[in-house]
């Protein structure tokens, strides 16, 4: 009997969820039933010797440090390939120079949308899909949304879990916590104020929006070369934004300025030297981040509308234009508003692109920097079935979006379910868009980037499955075709959803996906 057992759990580990179906169905069948009832018999005995051997696994486990253990699996692995796709040939991806915004990390490095011009752009190589190597490390419930490295090539990682917000910095061998400072806890029941608006400075300071209406920059201070997170500076925003509103975006311009925008579209700034904050009143919800560029712009979207804002003589905010979209007539499952769901993307020829909320279809949307003037727009994806909350990825003349479209958070991929499949590039040229392609790749909350060394277009995807299985892949296009070139399983469950968290290619070739339960690196084998 303890054959049949043992072979109904590895056909289950095999195999995955429509194995208990099965058993269970057979188990209505009343000879089956009876044939199993006059074989299974569990003593006190052995039904304690169970329990006790459960308890001290699960305190174990308890016990032991976030990033020990692997994140645990679900059941079905022989159900889905561990690997599609053949290893990508080197072709680079020539773009224009991103400019690099003097008060943030190094391009690619300082925030989870890589640089000022949120372009999700990196100028190193990501992995090509050699022999790919996966690791998982577990953090139990904790989310580390937003990733950056520092000069030392570390992690910078600001994580949620119930008990609130943390900083980490983690060593990228081990996969482990170095430092950790807590954050305060978010008050309410508004998820947006859990403290997500961060960047990583020129100086190795994480600078962190935290629920308390505060701005801290926090340094890594290394003592016999253990990293020891210490606050820094401090920059007061308790006298500009009301104790109902959280900041939820947070950028330098040029000169140094900290910018922030609320929930309830208060735009600011902040001097760093004085700390003096000056604000101005959108009266537009906010959702996404900003960007800024090196004419003194900052760029940022609401509900209703693009805007452009510089510093007036004062230091504080004015708007030098405002462009509304079609923000359609409702929230789409997908999208964090009514609204656009994306970052403002600056790319080459003075042009800044988001996605509207039109019906039936998303557009990409292309405006003139300096003016605000609408270029040209471009529906994408199925009627009725176009949504985002990604930032869109430039690519040098055009970005590629991704469609998010029914994903309305964890329970949207369980048992295989996924969401509208969809990327596409849409590029201007002549005052006009067009759409170079679209791929057929499902990412129900991918946040796609793009490698300009070797013309790979990152996203982190999920195979929908029959068999109730929900496997997820770290998938790789070629970004001038679409083309799918590989895709190489993470892993399987609702744990290893990223759920609109960081994928972040590392300087050595690394990439990194932040999941419900912690951190995947996937790396080709010849880099490890």
């Amino acid at each position: 009997m303890i054959w049949i057992l043992v072979g109904l759990v590895v056909a289950w580990v095999a195999i995955g969820p429509w194995v208990l179906v099965a058993v269970a169905a057979a188990l209505c069948v009343p000879r089956i039933r009876w044939w199993f009832q006059d074989r299974i018999w569990i003593s006190r005995q052995h039904a304690a010797i169970g329990v006790a051997v459960l308890a001290v696994v699960s305190g174990l486990v308890v016990l032991v440090p976030d990033g020990w253990l692997p994140i645990p699996q679900s059941p079905g692995l022989m159900m889905t390939p561990s690997y599609v796709g053949r290893p990508a040939t080197q072709a680079a991806l020539p773009i224009g120079a991103i400019p690099q915004n003097p008060h943030l990390a190094r391009n690619g490095a300082g925030s989870s949308v890589n640089d000022a011009a949120a372009t999700g752009t990196y100028a190193w190589a990501g992995p090509k899909g050699l022999e790919p190597e996966v690791d998982t490390a577990w953090f139990g419930t904790e989310e580390c949304a937003s990733l950056a490295f520092d000069t030392r090539d570390r992690i910078f990682a600001l994580c949620d879990d119930r008990s609130g917000p943390s900083l980490h910095v983690l060593d990228p061998d081990s996969m482990r916590k170095l430092a950790t400072k807590a954050l305060p806890a978010s008050e309410g029941d508004d998820e947006s104020c859990g403290g997500g608006a961060f960047y990583l400075d020129a100086v190795d300071r994480a600078v962190v929006a935290t629920t308390d209406r505060r701005i801290v920059a926090v340094r890594t201070a290394d003592a016999d070369g253990e990293p020891d997170l210490t606050t820094d500076q401090t920059w007061d925003l308790g006298g500009a934004v009301p104790k109902d509103d959280c900041v939820v975006a947070l950028l330098p311009d040029w000169s140094g300025r900290i910018w922030f925008a609320t929930t309830d579209g208060l735009v600011g700034t902040v001097a760093p030297d004085s700390g003096e904050v000056r604000t101005r009143d959108l009266d537009e919800q906010v959702t996404t981040s900003f960007a800024t560029d090196e004419t003194g712009g900052t760029y940022l979207v609401t509900t209703h509308a693009l805007y452009r804002l510089t510093a007036g003589a004062a230091g504080g905010p004015k708007v030098d234009w405002r462009t509304e979209y079609d923000r359609g007539d409702r929230q789409k499952k997908g999208q964090p508003s009514q609204g656009s769901g994306t970052t403002p993307t600056i790319i080459d020829g003075g042009i800044v692109a988001i996605t509207d909320n039109a019906e039936p279809q998303m557009n990409v949307a292309f405006y003139e920097r300096s003016s605000g003037r609408e270029i040209c727009t471009a529906p994408v994806f199925a009627d009725d079935a176009s949504a985002t909350g990604s930032s869109l990825v430039s690519v040098g003349d055009g970005v590629v979006v991704e469609n998010n479209e029914g994903y309305g958070g964890p329970l949207s991929t369980l048992l295989g379910r996924g969401t509208s499949q969809g990327l596409a590039r849409v590029d201007v040229a002549g005052g006009a868009c067009t759409v170079a392609w679209t791929s057929d790749q499902v990412a129900p909350s991918g946040l796609a980037k793009v490698s300009l060394a070797n013309g790979l277009l990152y996203t982190y995807t999920k195979r929908p499955s029959w068999w109730g299985v929900s496997a997820w892949y770290l998938t790789a296009l070629d970004a001038r075709t679409g083309r799918t070139v590989f895709s190489v399983r993470t892993g399987t469950g609702v744990l290893m959803n990223n759920d609109h968290a960081a994928m972040t290619i590392a300087p050595d070739g690394t990439a990194w996906i932040a999941t419900l339960a912690g951190l995947v690196r996937v790396r080709d084998r010849t880099s490890g």
